[in-house]
């Protein structure tokens, strides 16, 4: 699309956020494509997209696509009839389920969760994704309420640092994440048994695992701060494993069978986790780049506390270290066979810090200061910033957008 000499700034009255239609989202996902499409060609980038809007979670209104343009350019209005409107900058936002805690209250609520904020080269620094993400706050106050579910927060996890988001409302969270290689040299002969998960067993686990989120949130000392928390539900992890099954088909040619693993027979004390792989490297052959994540870690009795300390300063391991250890050692081996260079886990508690431990000594918990960070923006009249009033729980990967 050609591009007018005219083009307002970003603090013009004439721009306006609006939703795309199929031909306007094309040109963004061209667009953006060149950047984001990672191991992927364009043309598969562009099916993936188109894939992964079908998903549980996303279809049916589960993914809203926004664009910002300029009314006042020719043909330009905002009936989209008209023609092929210019974006001026675009994002996407997920409707996620999410519980919120307040004196002693939980209410179930949605969350919107922000990617792709995306502007193009040759429209950048005139204001336009600074607009785009004003207006956005704002609408996205009251977008899909209409039955009565209130929306009190919205998410995005940043890939330039804490400071733009931060202007326009969106305050970083901690960020913090532990890697092991994806090879290792422990023995794990001394480890817990661990059996693999596959797509079948998630729909209860998942079950379980929400059941037990909203259990632990009911639990709070009353004069607890607000807290939050994005459902780990079905539809969630499904997403991921639907991203994940499109790109190992198109890189591979075949889709990866095991989902977690599992410690553990007896309901109400087990552990598990989630993970999902994704690959960055073009070349299949290479592993440089390629992740596997730790989607969700769960302790199903729900005792996280970390390891106690003794008066001597020594610290003892909590029961469940070994059981964690044996999920991740089973989560690099996975790794090695997918080409995966790396096994990542996400807001690392002392107990899984301290199984970490057990498989690398020498591994440290790193806080992104960059890359990824989680910001949320809480929408109730408040003074000032809520990073320090509101507790984030469960900010594992599987809330990442």
């Amino acid at each position: 699309m050609a591009i007018p000499e005219n083009l307002n700034k970003g603090d013009a009255p004439s721009l306006t956020l609006v939703h795309p239609t199929e031909a306007e989202k094309r040109i963004q996902f061209s667009l953006n494509g060149a950047e984001w499409s990672g191991a992927l060609s364009l043309p598969a980038y562009l099916r993936r997209e188109a894939t992964l809007a079908q998903t549980a979670l996303t279809r049916d209104g589960g993914i809203t696509y926004w664009i910002l343009v300029d009314t006042s350019l020719p043909g330009n209005p905002l009936d989209p009839k008209s023609g092929t409107r210019l974006p001026l900058a675009s994002c996407e936002t997920y409707r996620k389920k999410a519980l919120v805690w307040q004196k002693g209250e939980v209410k179930e609520v949605i969350c919107h969760g922000i990617g792709s904020v995306f502007c193009a080269n040759h429209l950048r620094k005139r204001g336009y994704a600074q607009r785009m993400m004003m207006e956005l706050g704002k609408a996205l106050r009251t977008h899909q309420t209409e039955e009565g579910i209130e929306c009190l927060f919205s998410v995005l996890f940043s890939d330039i640092g804490k400071e733009f988001y931060t202007r326009f409302g969106w305050e970083p969270f901690s960020s913090s994440h532990v890697s092991l290689p994806a090879t290792s040299s422990h023995d794990t002969a001394s480890l817990p048994t661990v059996r693999p998960l596959y797509a079948e067993d998630l729909e209860e686990l998942c079950e379980i695992d929400v059941a037990t989120t909203r259990r632990s949130l009911e639990s709070r000392p009353k004069d607890s701060k607000t807290a939050v928390a994005l459902l780990p539900n079905l539809e969630t992890i499904q997403w991921f494993h639907a991203r994940e099954d499109f790109v190992g088909m198109e890189l591979h040619g075949k889709t990866p069978k095991i989902r977690g693993a599992m410690v553990g027979n007896e309901k109400d004390k087990r552990v598990w986790c989630y993970w999902t792989r994704m690959w960055y490297n073009q070349n299949p052959a290479e592993a440089k780049g390629n992740t596997l994540h730790i989607l969700r870690l769960v302790i199903e009795d729900g005792s996280w506390e970390g390891p106690s300390s003794k008066s001597n300063g020594e610290t003892t391991d909590h029961s469940h270290d070994a059981a964690i250890a044996a999920l991740l050692a089973m989560a690099q081996r996975e790794a090695e066979t997918c080409k995966m260079e790396r096994v990542e886990m996400w807001a690392p508690s002392p107990t899984a810090m301290a199984a970490v431990k057990k498989l690398d000594p020498s591994a440290k918990v790193i806080d992104r200061d960059t890359e990824s960070i989680a910001s949320l923006q809480w929408f109730p009249e408040h003074d000032g910033p809520v990073a320090d009033k509101i507790d984030w729980i469960g900010n594992e990967k599987y809330g990442w957008c």
